[in-house]
């Protein structure tokens, strides 16, 4: 809330609280609703986070704007637009029983149905439309729709079978129990067409029995001769009892009467606001390649406007390929903060909040990640995932076939493939696109990581979740049961998580004290598990301060699980493997020591910022933006055409350029980059 401030409350609901509030930056006034949603049901929560879902999909000026929502103090607090003049029912009745004109009634009547086209066009139902959700302008002539906490998002042609909404608003196939669909929207605004021309509603009763008998029969008051031929006769066909006979939005619209009075409202009332698309300079005719001036453009042989030089760049290697190769980004604007590579995709975060991901071209790429855009593109072609109008991404992590990312706000969402309840939505269902993990509302989420088949994440304050697959007790929760909902991990009181770290059977954690907690399958030595004495440690299913020497009494910056190795950096920049060592991916010599760490020897001296562990192979990161890799090279393993190594050799990237790593990550045999270019006065182009 620091960027608002609290004028007063204008209302209370069910769900929460309704804020008239100032924003400080331009002084305009919105209205927040807080929600808290530690207390809530799984449903009640599902009905406010609707809202959120809802607003962000609509863009009109006939429906109230959203503008945010963030969590503060455990509640949802969802920031729209403050619609001055009241609601429709207020303003109905202050007319102390005088009718409106009908010229008046069409003017909001077209308005409704201009918002009401535009929700219906994105599948989406209101079921919920009544004067008290209708609200206007400061002026009173422009009509805004509001409260979406029940609006139903239809994925087809199906048909919502909840029974939900205002009992006098509620069609008679809902009173039947049978499905609702759009037609059923159409009677409520029926409904709320007879109250402007009546100044009272159509149905009304002493009780609820009587009310649905009431709708059930049809019968209303007339409405009065005051009033055109044609308003009365559509008011009519909107409240027929059979929904297949009741018009349509289209058809309402064709009718003279109503045509009119849309044209009255666009040439009186002004044109709707339109956003200005910019052409990118590579759309402009006459553009072509220049060179890299002194201040990251390119200029043009032309004489057109320079073209700003790209932002961010991202290689890949392994899977075949034996040298970095750049990965197309969405364009040249695009500034990567954030890269993750699972088995099957690669994903990347943007500086603005964007997510998307480059499908792999090998194998398992007939099996694209859900929620990407299916087409015959070639291989390395990124797209944008959907939904993320209204959201902003600042953390993501791959799993095998799924994906979880993280809001700039704390909240959790997976989709993809639920096999072993790694998206933790309580059931083992795919989800098609990101959905928020409802266990969590309420936390504040700040690192979330994937394993093959598990999850792990650290809220801020210092609580750890896992769920997911279960065996060798890589979830830390003291047993092998597999969890398809986020379960607290028991942390001694005096160690406080920071972050998180899945491997394949294994997990991690880094306390704020640069402690190294571990769980799951020490095999190999590969969690540092064994006892100083020789004694060895092959399982373990809670989490434990790791026991072999050195590394006891190493402060931990960060940490990478392999497959069956892992690698530590610590505070002071040194490099610790442990493991498995048949390929050298320890960086040292095989004949060491069995299931001992040890520090990695680097050609020359550097400080590691950054490590990442793949199956058999090892990439870590210098603070000067070097890059090595060492142990199996096949597959192209460590960015080069060479043998297997244990000892850590420079990646070479292509071309001249001169860059600082933004971040890493390996998974399996694949490892992914994200760089940020530097000039040649070694600045960084902004």
């Amino acid at each position: 809330m620091d960027k608002y401030e609290k004028i007063r409350v204008v209302g209370r609901g069910a769900y929460g609280t309704v804020h008239l509030c100032c924003r400080l930056n331009d002084h305009k006034l919105v209205i927040i609703k807080q929600i808290p949603v530690e207390q809530m049901t799984k449903e009640e929560r599902q009905s406010a986070l609707n809202e959120v879902k809802v607003l962000s999909m609509l863009h009109h000026p006939n429906i109230i704007e959203y503008y945010e929502n963030f969590l503060e103090d455990k509640a949802l607090m969802i920031v729209m637009e403050y619609a001055q003049g009241g609601t429709l029912l207020d303003y109905l009745q202050s007319r102390n029983s005088n009718l409106l004109e009908e010229e008046e009634i069409l003017k909001f009547f077209a308005q409704m149905l201009l918002s009401l086209q535009h929700v219906h066009s994105k599948n989406i139902l209101h079921r919920d439309l009544k004067t008290q959700n209708i609200l206007l302008a400061k002026k009173k002539e422009i009509v805004k729709i509001g409260d979406f906490g029940i609006s139903k998002v239809l994925s087809s042609k199906s048909k919502a079978f909840t029974v939900v909404g205002t009992p006098c608003y509620i069609s008679p196939e809902l009173c039947e129990g049978k499905p609702y669909n759009q037609k059923s929207d159409i009677w409520a605004l029926g409904c709320v067409l007879y109250e402007l021309a009546s100044l009272k509603r159509a149905f009304e009763a002493a009780n609820l029995p009587a009310l649905i008998l009431k709708i059930m029969r049809g019968t209303f008051s007339p409405i009065s001769d005051h009033y055109s031929e044609e308003l009365r006769s559509l008011i009519l066909s909107m409240l027929h009892l059979d929904p297949n006979k009741r018009p349509d939005i289209n058809q309402i619209m064709a009718q003279p009467i109503v045509i009119n009075a849309l044209l009255t409202l666009h040439t009186d009332m002004g044109k709707v606001p339109c956003t200005r698309i910019q052409r990118p300079l590579s759309s402009i005719p006459g553009t072509g390649r220049g060179r890299v001036s002194a201040r990251g453009m390119l200029s043009s042989r032309e004489g057109l406007p320079a073209k700003p030089a790209a932002l961010s760049s991202v290689y890949c290697w392994g899977g075949g390929k034996t040298s970095p190769v750049k990965l197309p980004l969405p364009s040249f604007e695009t500034q990567v903060i954030e890269v993750s590579t699972g088995r099957t995709q690669k994903a990347a975060i943007t500086k603005n909040g964007r997510l998307f991901v480059w499908e792999s071209p090998g194998v398992g790429t007939e099996m694209s990640i859900p929620g990407s855009v299916d087409t015959a593109s070639p291989a390395y072609v990124p797209r944008y995932l959907e939904g993320q109008a209204a959201v902003t991404i600042q953390h993501v992590a791959c799993g095998d076939l799924f994906m979880a990312c993280l809001t700039d706000r704390g909240i959790l969402m997976t989709y993809g493939s639920g096999a072993n309840g790694c998206l933790g939505h309580g059931n083992l269902n795919d989800v098609a696109h990101a959905k928020i993990v409802e266990a969590l509302l309420g936390y504040e989420v700040i690192q979330v990581s994937c394993g093959a088949s598990h999850v792990l994440a650290v809220t801020n304050e210092h609580e750890v979740f896992s769920w997911g697959r279960g065996d060798n007790g890589r979830l830390g929760l003291g047993t092998q049961d597999s969890c398809n909902n986020p379960m607290p991990v028991q942390i001694h009181d005096t160690l406080r998580p920071c972050s998180v770290h899945c491997g394949v059977d294994c997990s991690m954690i880094v306390t704020l004290d640069n402690k190294l907690l571990c769980t799951g399958s020490n095999r190999f030595n590969k969690l540092g598990l064994d006892e100083t004495d020789g004694r060895s440690v092959e399982e373990t299913s809670i989490f434990t301060l790791v026991a072999s020497q050195p590394i006891t009494k190493c402060p931990v910056k960060t940490v990478a699980l392999g497959t069956s190795h892992s690698a530590l950096v610590t505070v002071e920049g040194q490099v610790f493997t442990f493991g498995a060592n048949q390929f050298g991916q320890l960086g040292y010599e095989s004949d060491f020591p069995t299931r001992r760490p040890n520090q990695v020897q680097f050609q020359q001296t550097c400080n590691i910022r950054q490590v990442a562990c793949g199956d058999t192979f090892t990439v870590a990161v210098s603070e000067d933006g070097e890059v090595f890799s060492w142990g199996k090279s096949s597959r192209g393993r460590l960015g080069r055409v060479d043998e297997e190594t244990n000892v850590p050799r420079q990646v070479i990237f292509p071309g001249e350029d001169v860059f600082s790593v933004v971040s890493i990550s390996c998974s399996h045999g694949n490892t992914v980059i994200a760089t940020r270019p530097f000039h040649r006065s070694g600045s960084p182009i902004e």
